[in-house]
């Protein structure tokens, strides 16, 4: 038995979606300025990177944390 935290999954419509795109679609920030600030000051990993490209293509189980919330790509 483990005890790490249920991780959310976030279902997406395509096979990729772009980080900045899928951090606001999964209400992960609220807004468009949020998103790219959290990104470039470094605020946002993908799979426990941090990645300050907001263009970056996540595919399914791409892991996406920002601000102590934890998401999953999900198809």
């Amino acid at each position: 038995m483990t005890n790490e935290t249920p991780i959310d999954e976030v279902p997406v419509g395509d096979e990729t979606i772009r980080l900045g795109q899928f951090v606001k679609f999964a209400g992960l920030l609220d807004s468009g300025g949020d998103v790219k600030e959290a990104i470039v000051n470094g605020d946002v990993t993908v799979n426990g990177e941090v990645d300050r490209r907001r263009g970056r293509q996540l595919q399914r189980g791409d892991i996406v944390s920002v601000e102590g919330h934890t998401v999953r790509v999900g198809g």
